[in-house]
């Protein structure tokens, strides 16, 4: 059976404010999305799930479980202002615990054998963004209305690209789009991109899937998230947009406001 969509929207108190929506979409029977946040410490996590029969559904509620639980130890143990660099650590401890226990699920259950999933967390607090991510779920950034992709997709497509074999314009034509080249709960050990930058008031974050990035264009989703409007209501407009434009797949969004100086 399909979740039901969810809204949440609340603050850290100044100076984040967070959002989140995650839809089945128009063709999939299930969501094999999950997504979870808390505003408390800054820390929202999104993951995508792949494999037959539930796996998919099972690696990515897995990996959110877990992230969010160790990261939420962890910021609660440190304190209300951890450095970048210690973030980005703990960040990456954690995301490697959480591969290997989806790993060891999908040995010891055949039915699960085969399942992993994208992954993208961030911690947002005085620091800026801490952002780490493996396979083709995003995490943006606009910035006095400019969007800059602060994730690079492990993809056969992304490789292509790279390697100038293909242009993004034929890559959005390709019936590959949707092959990763690195996920969480593959193998015992994952290689993990991470990324801090600091944060500017107005800076607006957001996480998706790629049922977002695959239904919506660069150009929309600067038109969606410009207005001045509040957040739950811009998850609500770029998750109707999707599947107006066709919901191929399940699509989540997660938004994260900086509103401090």
């Amino acid at each position: 059976m399909a979740r039901p969509a969810v809204i949440q929207q609340d603050a850290a108190g100044p100076p984040w404010e967070f959002a989140a929506q995650t839809d089945t979409g128009r063709l999939r029977r299930n969501n094999e999305d999950s997504i979870a946040f808390d505003p408390r410490l800054g820390l929202a996590v999104l993951a995508d799930g792949m494999g037959g029969y539930a796996g998919g559904e099972v690696a990515s509620e897995m990996a959110v479980a877990l992230l969010q639980a160790s990261m939420g130890r962890w910021l609660a143990q440190v304190g209300p202002a951890p450095g970048g660099k210690a973030v980005m650590k703990a960040l990456h401890q954690g995301i490697a615990q959480a591969n290997r226990a989806v790993f060891n699920a999908s040995t010891v259950n055949p039915a699960l054998r085969g399942m992993g999933t994208t992954l993208v967390g961030a911690v947002f607090g005085p620091c800026g963004a801490v952002v780490g991510h493996i396979g083709d779920s995003r995490c943006y950034r606009l910035r006095g209305g400019r969007l800059t992709a602060l994730t690079r997709d492990h993809s056969f497509l992304q490789a292509q690209i790279d390697a100038g074999l293909m242009t993004p314009e034929e890559a959005l034509a390709s019936p590959h789009r949707n092959l990763v080249t690195r996920a969480l709960g593959i193998g015992a050990d994952v290689e993990v991109d991470l990324m801090h930058e600091p944060a500017q008031r107005g800076d607006l974050y957001l996480l998706c899937s790629d049922g977002l990035t695959d239904m919506v264009t660069d150009e929309q989703l600067v038109s969606l998230l410009i207005p001045d409007i509040p957040l739950a209501d811009k998850v609500a407009l770029l998750i109707t947009v999707a599947n107006d434009n066709g919901g191929k797949d399940n699509v989540s969004v997660i938004l994260a406001r900086f509103a401090g100086d």
